[in-house]
């Protein structure tokens, strides 16, 4: 259905099963233009392309952003080469003169959780991990802990890289937050354009982080947060582009800062992801495709998978090894869990062989689904041979 606009990513894995979009999604044709684009313009405006990438390419990308999570706030988009880098400059706005605590999950991404445990080994800073299994009883245990002391920072995933289970109710999570100096971060790159996410009751409050990498389809280098207005926060780890709108009144004795989401942006950084990150937006507004629309056919492709499985009745990839099996529990993968990590790695490795291509996490075996998937001509019948 939706396979023409992949033609030359599919042209370039002929006889491949690509079942890593959870990762890495093929990016539209339409993307190659846009990196054609991104040059024209950078040769047309040289020095003045600043202001053109600003006046035209931010604000479009920031509407589309907006109009997706429903927050009514594209002012307050700012964008960043990688999630790490607006995870460090939230950290930055902390307290470290004391120990700063924060409260997350032991299933949080690297962008994440590699940098708290760093600054664990410096004692500067707590941290407290709820695990997310049982999923059933996440969100009530996570309340629970919010419950026990005043935090410096919440941090937690709308939907869990390792496993695919989605948060059942952010909003619960959020509203359960009683310090208005309690910085809730939301790592959403699991869920933009992949889940229907509206943030509407929760845009003044919480920080959104995503990316273009996985479902946004624009590949690396497009990453953003939702920053909630008037927050009155100054990120100690800060760029030039964070005085936009103010540098005709900046001071040489006093640090400056945008006054709405552009106050957490860092410094100059290549806007041809941002390009192509429009060019998705363009092409999904022309053809009518939302979230909701990709979100069910993706539904469909994952539930045509676990048909053609059943009938191979696997001694491994089963339903019993799978983690998630209800549907609107799990994200845009599928996640099997083996006995041990070497069964997972050898696994992955004799399907790669085969041409069904996968990703594993210790004894968690991925497979992602995307829209140049067709449900039509999906098989498994490599599955015999391994």
């Amino acid at each position: 259905m939706y396979q023409q606009f992949y033609q030359r990513y599919l042209d370039a894995h002929q006889g491949k099963q690509h079942f890593a979009c959870h990762s890495h999604y093929f990016w539209p044709d339409v993307t190659r233009q846009a990196m054609l684009d991104y040059w024209d313009d950078s040769a047309r405006y040289a020095d003045e392309k600043w202001s053109f990438f600003f006046d035209t390419v931010v604000p479009q990308n920031q509407q589309f952003i907006s109009q997706t999570l429903n927050t009514g706030l594209p002012e307050q988009i700012v964008f960043a080469p990688n999630t790490h880098e607006l995870v460090a400059r939230l950290l930055s706005c902390l307290n470290f003169s004391k120990t700063v605590n924060v409260l997350t999950t032991d299933s949080e991404f690297h962008s994440a959780s590699r940098q708290l445990t760093r600054l664990e080994e410096t004692g500067q800073l707590a941290c407290t991990r709820v695990q997310t299994q049982p999923f059933a009883s996440f969100t009530e245990r996570f309340i629970a802990q919010i419950k026990q002391q005043k935090w410096d920072m919440i941090l937690f995933s709308q939907v869990f890289f390792n496993s695919g289970w989605v948060v059942e109710d952010i909003h619960k999570i959020v509203q359960a937050v009683e310090h208005t100096d309690t910085l809730i971060v939301i790592d959403g790159y699991h869920g933009f354009m992949a889940l229907p996410t509206d943030l509407n009751a929760i845009a003044q409050r919480v920080f959104y982080l995503a990316g273009a990498y996985k479902y946004a389809q624009a590949g690396e280098g497009a990453c953003f947060a939702h920053v909630p207005p008037g927050n009155g926060l100054r990120p100690v780890y800060t760029g030039w582009f964070a005085e936009f709108g103010e540098l005709a009144k900046s001071r040489a004795d006093e640090v400056t800062y945008a006054c709405n989401g552009m106050q957490f942006a860092g410094a100059t950084m290549d806007f041809c992801a941002l390009y192509r990150l429009r060019a998705v937006f363009n092409l999904f507004a022309e053809q009518n495709l939302c979230v909701t629309t990709i979100n069910r056919y993706i539904k469909q492709l994952q539930q045509r998978f676990l048909q053609l499985l059943d009938a191979h009745n696997h001694p491994h990839l089963n339903r019993e090894s799978l983690l998630i099996d209800d549907e609107n529990q799990r994200g845009h993968f599928l996640t099997f869990e083996l006995n041990d990590e070497d069964t997972t790695k050898a696994t992955s490795q004799a399907l790669r062989e085969k041409g069904i291509l996968t990703d594993y996490r210790g004894r968690r075996l991925r497979f992602g689904f995307g829209l140049y998937h067709s449900i039509d001509t999906m098989t498994l019948d490599e599955l015999k041979q391994v």
